[in-house]
């Protein structure tokens, strides 16, 4: 059975070693690892990180974290290189928390979140863009491979990156960078907006597919939205997917008029209850759709 993870953001945001105790709360949820955001230098220790881990029996992944600064499709020399060691030191941080993957929007240039509108640009620099990740991520990738971390990049919808967006896509940028350290990891969350079958892209991706983040249409708890889960389960398992299943169910109970749905908030409500029978919901959705009848 996959093991299945919930993102730190649940409950906080940065996540810091105040928030340990919180490892033991999601084993007793019933989850089986953590998804922590790569902490940023010195957020987080890593050793006390691993040993927190270890006290709750709870196993962890890695959530990249970009900005423009830090970008391998940026033109800008000293960006594209701060990309590539910051991904560097993402596998060397996943290596001390032993993460055996580090995954994200890895190609970078993020649009909502850093305040910057998509804008077309030429078949040059399109083709530019596809080198300067391929180079970067080969780069990445030699050294992962050598720590022993693989890196899984992923798709983010139109709103959010104007690189990577589509699972077809995906798959040219992989052909390209042709390494075994690195992968794809797919969120329902995104594939909802931009893929036409959310199965036939998981089926598209087969082998390359290292990390799989389970959401909802609207970011809810799983079932309460408009995903065919149980078309998505049948899915992973045609291609053999026996990878972390991460949840990240942080769209709050709160329908206010302008509330920024966008935006992280903090949970401002004990959600329990929701988060165990959401990891119950995917259990016995993956055991149930092994069977055709």
């Amino acid at each position: 059975m996959n093991p299945i993870g919930l993102i730190s953001m649940q409950y906080a945001r940065p996540f810091t070693a105040e928030h340990f105790p919180l490892f033991g709360k999601m084993k007793q949820l019933g989850f089986d690892f953590v998804e922590l955001l790569v902490p940023e230098k010195g957020e987080l220790d890593l050793k006390e990180t691993r040993r927190a881990l270890s006290d709750a029996g709870l196993d962890v992944v890695l959530a990249a974290r970009v900005n423009l600064e830090r970008n391998l499709s940026s033109d800008d020399p000293a960006a594209h290189q701060a990309g590539v060691d910051y991904l560097r030191y993402a596998a060397d941080c996943a290596a001390a928390l032993e993460a055996p993957i580090v995954g994200g929007p890895l190609t970078g240039n993020p649009l909502v979140f850093a305040g910057r509108p998509p804008a077309p640009v030429s078949e040059q620099e399109r083709l530019a863009r596809k080198e300067r990740c391929v180079a970067g991520l080969k780069a990445a990738g030699d050294h992962a491979e050598s720590v022993g971390v693989k890196l899984a990049v992923e798709p983010l919808n139109r709103f959010e990156s104007d690189v990577l967006c589509t699972t077809l896509q995906a798959m040219e940028l992989l052909d390209a960078v042709d390494h075994p350290a690195v992968g794809v990891m797919l969120d329902t969350f995104h594939m909802h907006m931009e893929e036409s079958s959310i199965p036939e892209a998981i089926r598209l991706a087969g082998s390359r597919l290292i990390h799989f983040q389970a959401n909802e249409n609207h970011r809810g708890f799983p079932g309460t939205g408009a995903t065919d889960w149980v078309a998505v389960c049948r899915a992973l398992h045609e291609v053999g997917y026996q990878g972390p299943i991460s949840l990240e169910p942080f769209r709050r109970n709160d329908d206010r008029f302008g509330v920024p749905f966008a935006q992280w908030r903090a949970p401002h409500e004990d959600e329990s209850e929701r988060l165990a029978a959401s990891v119950e919901f995917m259990r016995s959705h993956l055991s149930l759709t092994r069977y055709r009848r």
